[in-house]
């Protein structure tokens, strides 16, 4: 059984058991959490939603926030000499799929 659910604008095909990383939710650890916006649902036949399938839930189970590794941004030009270097660490909620309910 899977689902394809929608978070912070993108899609993630998930089933119970798999960890992922989602954007920050200022959440405490060991929280519950349910995900209505769940686009389809495979158990035995595929539900897929019109956007989102009436009834199906997600629930996770937060496990820590943090930070990500920083990737930098770099940017040079040829001419003028111009270099540009800046960095971006992206804030995300760690969270385990418990159960899916269709």
């Amino acid at each position: 059984m899977y689902a394809i659910i929608k978070n912070g604008g993108k899609q993630y095909k998930v089933q119970v058991g798999d960890i992922l990383l989602l954007d920050k939710m200022s959440l405490d650890a060991k929280d519950t959490v349910e995900i209505k916006e769940v686009l389809a649902v495979n158990a035995g036949e595929l539900k897929v939603g019109a956007p989102f399938v009436e009834g199906a839930v997600v629930t996770l189970e937060v496990i820590n926030e943090g930070r990500d590794k920083k990737v930098v941004i770099f940017k040079k030009r040829r001419r003028k000499d111009s270099k540009v270097k800046r960095g971006f660490r992206r804030d995300f909620t760690r969270v385990r799929i418990t159960k899916i309910a269709a």
